[in-house]
């Protein structure tokens, strides 16, 4: 086969790999706007019903306001801690910074059902601590504090120190030089890690099922509802969490690009 050959042959497998992964999602969104009740072809027209019907549902603004606060209050909590553990790395020696990154990043490597199940046993068994929001918050810090402190390392190591050395040197505490000199210089990173982190903590099913106890987020909810039916509101609600999480993931990787 000519080199032209296998060019054309490697962009048509490409082409399917991506029809593949999008087409469930383009199904998703656009059942959530048929007419049919039932979802499948033909479609019966476009409406806005079954969004409406969604917000009208009891149980739906109270999943959402959830959904909401764990994924404000893990972005919020990510990054401060991350950040903090990120200037940490920043003046360790580059094994030791490597080996702690390496045990930091341990989370993202291990099955989500195991570190739900551990969380799990380790909030009832042994801090005897009633499951809620608060757990689910402290489950998801788990999985989204090392994606915070790569982006933020990353984006630390990159910095030139002399403007910090020089606030330093005119009398500036390491609080007051972090927050007039290395916090605008990193500040996009932070956002977009933030951001991520929000998202990450937004799509979540498995870690927030085995810690919320009581309630839902708009995850468990959906798994609840396709335990009983399958209708148009389910797709809507997936529409409206694949909104917010590729939304806010544009968003964080615009933001935490590198500029100069």
């Amino acid at each position: 086969m000519s080199a032209l050959g296998r060019d054309t042959a490697w962009r048509f497998f490409g082409a399917l790999v991506v029809v593949f992964m999008m087409t469930p999602l383009v199904l998703v969104v656009l059942f959530s706007f048929g007419a049919n009740p039932v979802t499948n072809f033909p479609m019966g027209g476009l409406t806005l019903d079954w969004y409406r019907r969604l917000f009208d549902l009891d149980y739906f603004r109270p999943a959402f306001t959830n959904s909401l606060i764990v994924a404000g209050a893990v972005g919020a909590a990510s990054t401060v801690i991350g950040t903090m553990a990120a200037m940490g790395l920043k003046h360790l020696p580059p094994r030791q910074a490597g080996i702690a990154l390496l045990l930091a990043s341990l989370p993202v490597m291990l099955p989500a059902l195991l570190i739900g199940i551990a969380l799990l046993s380790f909030f009832v068994r042994v801090l005897d601590v009633p499951l809620g929001l608060h757990t689910v918050v402290l489950g998801h810090l788990v999985i989204t504090q090392p994606f915070v402190v790569l982006i933020v390392q990353a984006r630390l190591a990159t910095m030139d120190e002399a403007a910090a050395q020089s606030a330093r040197d005119l009398g500036a505490t390491p609080f007051v030089a972090f927050l007039t000199v290395t916090l605008p210089m990193a500040r996009t990173s932070i956002v977009g890690a933030a951001l991520i982190a929000a998202a990450i903590s937004l799509d979540d099913f498995i870690i927030a099922f085995f810690t919320i106890g009581s309630g839902n987020t708009l995850p468990t909810l959906v798994w609840g509802m396709v335990r009983t039916s399958l209708n148009p509101t389910i797709n809507a609600i997936a529409t409206i969490l694949l909104v917010l999480t590729i939304g806010s993931t544009l968003v964080a990787l615009h933001s935490s690009r590198y500029r100069g």
